[in-house]
């Protein structure tokens, strides 16, 4: 394994060891209309865990690693069990996102995990995907927004985040969802036949609603509209998409009293079973990386 010159390894690790941690959370975000990446590869990680990372980080890059130098000591603070930092400098390839651009070549700090007898992997020369930001007044050097946030290239994978990086800068993404407002339902003539409406809270305050038909003899129906005008054929979102992203991994699990404080019993119960309904139709947010306790040397 390579190492590269000490003394200008330090200077870049302090660097990077005082820029500032940013939180690993969703950022922009996708159309109503996507069409979700074939799920061919059984390798890949879950959409949850590559769109919580190319959401997070403002810099997104393929690269090649030239050379790294083992962190040992004070400079490893927080090094989590059965890991080894390493301070990576590798040859750009390709700037997936990132406005302001890179050098041709870059500098981080990268935490890998050691094999079953302890070892590191063998960094030198492969190629990988980044997600990170900028150190500042340090052009060549990024920060990863998780320790981790390294990802051995392939086609499957570089296909997949670019597309979520697409939907993310797309004009008509979905917000990040904070919250349930309120929620209404309304009986039809009919026994067993309804509608409700669940009105959902935004970021950037823009309108976003899920809506539930009810008729008798038939299976529910949903759709969610993002905008004033309800699309009623417009139908749920298609799975690893980030719309459905948006709403499986953004939405309480159920529905806030205080959505339905305004409505009779009988129409809150009812409410209440159709925001269930849409819940279990989403599926969970599967994810496999530790989100919240991984973020990066700060």
């Amino acid at each position: 394994m390579m190492f590269i010159k000490v003394g200008l390894a330090r200077g870049m690790i302090r660097t990077l060891l005082l820029a500032a941690a940013v939180p690993l959370a969703a950022a922009p975000s996708t159309a109503a209309v996507q069409t979700p990446l074939p799920a061919a590869d059984a390798a890949l990680p879950a959409y949850a865990d590559m769109a919580d990372l190319v959401l997070a980080a403002p810099v997104i890059a393929d690269a090649t690693i030239r050379s790294t130098a083992r962190i040992k000591g004070a400079e490893a603070v927080g090094l989590a069990p059965g890991k080894q930092r390493f301070y990576v400098e590798a040859d750009v390839a390709s700037l997936i996102r990132g406005a302001a651009g890179l050098p041709a070549r870059i500098g981080y700090l990268v935490d890998v995990r050691l094999d079953a007898r302890g070892r590191a992997p063998r960094l030198r020369k492969e190629r990988v995907l980044i997600f990170a930001r900028t150190v500042p007044n340090a052009s060549n050097q990024l920060q990863l927004v998780a320790t981790d946030a390294q990802l051995d290239w392939s086609a499957a994978l570089d296909a997949r985040v670019r597309e979520i990086a697409r939907a993310a800068l797309a004009a008509d993404a979905p917000p990040t969802i904070t919250g349930i407002g309120s929620a209404f339902h309304v009986a039809g003539s009919l026994p067993g036949e309804g509608e409700t409406q669940v009105f959902v809270q935004t970021a950037d305050k823009a309108p976003v609603s899920l809506s539930i038909l009810r008729r008798p003899g038939e299976q529910p129906r949903w759709s969610v509209a993002l905008g004033e005008i309800v699309d009623e054929g417009a139908g749920p979102p298609a799975r690893d998409t980030l719309l459905w992203y948006r709403l499986a991994c953004g939405l309480p699990r159920a529905l806030p009293a205080t959505s339905v404080s305004t409505l009779s019993p009988e129409d809150a119960e009812i409410a209440a079973e159709d925001y269930r309904f849409v819940i279990d139709a989403l599926g969970p947010c599967a994810r496999s990386r530790a989100i919240s306790g991984d973020r990066g040397p700060a």
